[in-house]
């Protein structure tokens, strides 16, 4: 095996407010040599990339994917053999619904080296940004995340949804706006009951930050009739009652 000349930092971009990046990461960017990032990376922060740095997109949206994940990892191991810094810049947070863990075993098992470096991922900050806080002593203390679009291929899980519904005061999905209908009614069967408080944030953090509240009964109906789109973080829980209070003291988009 030939000894890689490099190293590749799996980098975590946040929800998309640059000033949510972390000081490392902004760091890894300015010095990198090749950067390969996905599609949720907000312009602000791929503007900090060096411009002597191969940019590279390998960004995957619903239907639309520029590079297959195997294709992503294999240009990952050949671009740490002829450069020293390289960049995967994930939205989010790497390890959570980021594929961070699969891109670190493979780079592991080729003898890449690999560091992850930790970003504030969208289920927090979404919320947080249109003032919902995921706990609150009064309404909730405990918080399930899920993935509401599960995969296809090599492991296809299946959530529990009515589990879900059982076991956790508050619920955070990430990518289940096509799949809403259907998550919905199975948490309705799970025992949460159709008025349970829900909302949707779209490009949280951003400056073009969009949110939709309804309940478990209305809110498939809403999202069809207002035309709200994914990418999107669904919150579901009493913790949702408290927007109307501390969204005025929510942060300011920039």
């Amino acid at each position: 095996m030939v000894q890689p000349l490099g190293k590749v930092y799996l980098v975590g971009a946040g929800p998309g407010d640059p000033g949510l990046f972390t000081l490392k990461g902004k760091a890894l960017l300015e010095h990198a040599d090749v950067v390969v990032y996905d599609a949720l990376v907000s312009p602000q922060i791929l503007a900090m990339i060096s411009p002597k740095a191969e940019a590279i997109n390998a960004g995957k949206r619903r239907g639309r994917h520029s590079m297959l994940q195997e294709d992503t990892t294999q240009l990952l191991i050949e671009k740490a053999q002829t450069h020293a810094v390289v960049v995967r810049l994930k939205g989010g947070d790497p390890f959570v619904f980021g594929r961070g863990g699969e891109e670190m075993e493979d780079l592991v098992k080729a003898g890449v080296p690999v560091e992850v470096v930790p970003g504030i991922t969208s289920g927090v900050a979404a919320p947080a940004y249109a003032g919902i806080p995921l706990t609150h002593r009064g309404y909730s203390s405990s918080v399930t995340f899920v993935t509401g679009h599960e995969s296809v291929g090599k492991y296809r899980p299946t959530v529990n949804w009515e589990a879900i519904a059982q076991s956790s005061e508050t619920i955070v999905i990430y990518m289940g706006v096509h799949n809403l209908a259907a998550i919905t009614e199975q948490l309705h069967r799970g025992g949460l009951p159709l008025e349970t408080p829900i909302a949707l944030v779209r490009w949280g953090t951003r400056p073009d930050q969009q949110e939709l509240v309804g309940t478990l009964a209305t809110i498939a109906q809403q999202v069809q009739d207002t035309g709200f789109d994914a990418p999107a973080i669904a919150v579901i829980g009493k913790v949702v009652n408290l927007q109307a209070t501390l969204a005025a003291s929510r942060p300011q988009l920039l």
